[in-house]
């Protein structure tokens, strides 16, 4: 049986220091699964969320394109929970459907050209260097 969640209630009080900057910062009542495992390892969670937290804040890339970028390497890398969380992140920065269609689209074409790249072991052209 997997460890079971992480729960505010249960949660000593650098966890909750956490769980509380997540909830204030995502405007949510609770926090996502995610954390709650992640919470096993104090440490760990807030390096995580610390990290999140700086790497997708709004710089040169809007949120949507960081949601939309994280949502194809989800789907690349097969996570079912990521996809589902940043799915829900794009369409909340702004995603609709014919977007998601055309991301879903690129993200095909791309595994499917990289893998035909490494399968036959396709030199780098020397103008791409």
């Amino acid at each position: 049986m997997p460890t079971p969640p992480v729960e505010y209630k249960d949660a000593p009080p650098e966890v909750r220091a956490v769980f509380d900057d997540i909830k204030s910062s995502r405007n949510v009542p609770d926090v996502n699964n995610f954390w709650k495992y992640l919470a096993h390892d104090p440490a760990g969670l807030k390096r995580t969320w610390e990290s999140l937290k700086q790497v997708m804040a709004p710089g040169a890339l809007d949120p949507l394109t960081k949601e939309m970028i994280y949502l194809a390497v989800s789907v690349s890398n097969g996570c079912g929970y990521c996809i589902a969380s940043h799915t829900a992140g794009a369409r909340k920065a702004g995603m609709d459907g014919a977007m998601f269609s055309e991301l879903m689209a690129v993200v095909g074409m791309a595994n499917e050209t990289n893998r035909l790249v490494q399968g036959y072991r396709v030199p780098i052209d020397k103008a791409f260097e």
